[in-house]
């Protein structure tokens, strides 16, 4: 697969979320499947994987079961890999032992025993909270980069000022923000301001939580706990139906291509800017496979712009937005 930068780390121009393996799309597959879907990704050639502390601890599981499984996969083949975790601060952070650094590095060195590595190649504040500041936090990844437990630090659900605040006191490696072909907020200031100052961006839900593959319908009945298709606006039956128009577009675009819809929803963003680094996520191993086969989807400059300009003239109904706070 072909290959990008986070800061100083090469890796694989499409990524692999794994959240869905422990929250997030109803009930979850077993440890077994979920750590065979891993190696299936990098054997086609991913080599950047991301989960987050929290992942699981939301339904049925505990915190940190994502990065239990991620770990597990990845151990035999951990130094040709880059793998991403967030940590997810609470108020009282700030007043433990050792105060926020000490809070923060106890959380990362959780998560590294929990992953099996002993450094972390990207460490993400997950979100940020009301009453932290985000320079107080920069500053605690800037002396856990020094001390060598992480190799880059990155943000998520941030905008542009936020990130320039951060980036101030220790240099930003990537942002993780919602940013799909319905979901377009990050081109305004967020993707710009990372152009300028080479700082990566990685789209989660890159197919709109499955919504751009063409296989939701408005019958499609989504499971009743813990699943995120049960509040996000673009998959409730109206909007479904609704945008139906940009399914259109992508299908024919597909055809043409010999691809998928959500294939091509992924190589319209790696066509579109060269810091764009996705991580589509999925619980199916072949969904997880169509999803990193888009690398294999180069659009032409002409057809880019014919598709871009036939989205353009498509309206979106429903919009999931940023949420950049907690606390």
């Amino acid at each position: 697969m072909k290959t990008r930068m986070i800061g100083s780390q090469k890796v694989s121009e499409i990524g692999m979320g794994c959240m869905a393996f422990s929250h997030g799309y109803g009930a979850v597959p077993d440890e077994a499947y979920s750590v065979e879907a891993i190696l299936r990704a990098h054997d086609v050639g991913c080599t950047f994987f991301d989960t987050a502390e929290i992942y699981g601890s939301q339904a049925f599981f505990y915190v940190g079961h994502n990065e239990e499984l991620l770990g597990k996969a990845t151990e035999s083949f951990r130094k040709d890999v880059v793998l991403a975790t967030k940590y997810m601060p609470k108020l009282e952070d700030a007043e433990g032992e050792g105060g926020l650094y000490g809070t923060i590095r106890a959380r990362a060195e959780a998560s590294m025993k929990r992953l099996r590595t002993d450094y972390i190649d990207l460490y993400y504040l997950h979100r940020v909270h009301k009453q932290i500041s985000v320079e107080e936090v920069g500053q605690v990844m800037g002396r856990l980069e020094k001390e060598g437990l992480i190799r880059g630090w990155g943000l998520s659900q941030v905008d542009a000022v936020m990130l320039a605040r951060a980036h101030a006191v220790t240099p930003v490696a990537a942002v993780q923000n919602l940013y799909n072909i319905m979901e377009r907020d990050c081109e305004q200031d967020v993707i710009p301001y990372c152009l300028d100052h080479q700082i990566a961006v990685v789209p989660f839900s890159p197919v709109a939580s499955g919504y751009l593959s063409g296989k939701v319908t408005v019958d499609t009945e989504y499971e009743k706990v813990d699943d995120v298709r049960n509040w996000v606006p673009q998959m409730s039956k109206e909007n479904v139906a609704a945008n139906q128009p940009i399914l259109d577009v992508l299908g024919g675009f597909a055809d043409k291509k010999g691809a998928t819809k959500a294939q091509i929803s992924i190589a319209w963003m790696l066509h579109k800017y060269p810091n764009i680094i996705p991580i589509p996520g999925s619980k199916n191993q072949e969904r997880i496979l169509e999803n990193l086969g888009a690398s294999n989807i180069v659009l032409t400059d002409e057809e880019f712009k014919a598709l871009e300009a036939a989205l353009d003239a498509c309206e979106v109904h429903g919009h999931r937005g940023q949420v950049q706070f907690v606390g």
